[in-house]
């Protein structure tokens, strides 16, 4: 990914945070020469020293097969992202974007059984712990158990780069930066606004 200067981030605990929150991702690995990619949920995990990028895909999915082939598989995780019109800048220049996006880089291999099974409860404590009623791994039947887990495939990618990219006016002037956050703020789309309230936990930092 190309990432001028000013949008680098290399803080690991940052990109570790935003990987948790933007958890729903993109594979991408290759067969015979042609990209193919798969969009779903992803967890971060942690063994030892070593972090692993975990999730499942479809038995019917073929791109589980290329993690064989492929040596490396390129992960995708995006933020907030929103048009920034130049008209909001003191000096005239040209209109961009603003976004944020992490691509990790790294080894596949196929999860056992078990493996997968601790991935899934792990999974369903995440996104069910807080509802009134929740389903968890160990509140499902056997029967649905066996039968779900005859139609996926788990894996992990073991992390070996990181490349994360903040696009988020840090070149522009104080000035420049606070009306953007204010032009966001009225846009009246979600995306622009959910780029505001980014932008503007940020402000303090600009100081």
């Amino acid at each position: 990914m190309y990432i001028p200067k000013y949008f680098m981030v290399t803080d690991v605990d940052e990109i570790w945070d935003f990987v948790q929150k933007n958890s729903f991702g993109t594979i991408v690995t290759t067969k015979q020469g042609k990209p193919i990619a798969t969009h779903l949920p992803l967890q971060l995990m942690k063994e030892g020293d070593t972090y692993y990028i975990t999730g499942h895909l479809a038995y019917g999915n073929p791109q589980w097969r290329t993690f064989e082939t492929c040596e490396d598989v390129l992960v995708i995780f995006q933020g907030p992202q929103a048009y920034i019109s130049s008209s909001w800048y003191e000096e005239e220049n040209v209109p961009t974007w603003n976004y944020q996006s992490v691509h990790i880089y790294g080894s596949p291999t196929i999860m056992d059984e078990e493996e997968l099974k601790r991935d899934l409860a792990i999974l369903l404590e995440k996104y069910e712990k807080h509802r009134e009623n929740p389903v968890l791994w160990d509140k499902l039947t056997p029967e649905v158990l066996e039968n779900q887990l005859k139609g996926i495939v788990g894996f992990k990618i073991k992390v070996k780069e990181i490349q994360a990219a903040y696009k988020l006016s840090q070149n522009r002037n104080e000035t420049d930066y606070r009306n953007i956050v204010d032009k966001l703020q009225n846009e009246g789309n979600p995306n622009s606004k959910q780029m505001a309230e980014l932008m503007g936990k940020r402000v303090k930092n600009r100081k």
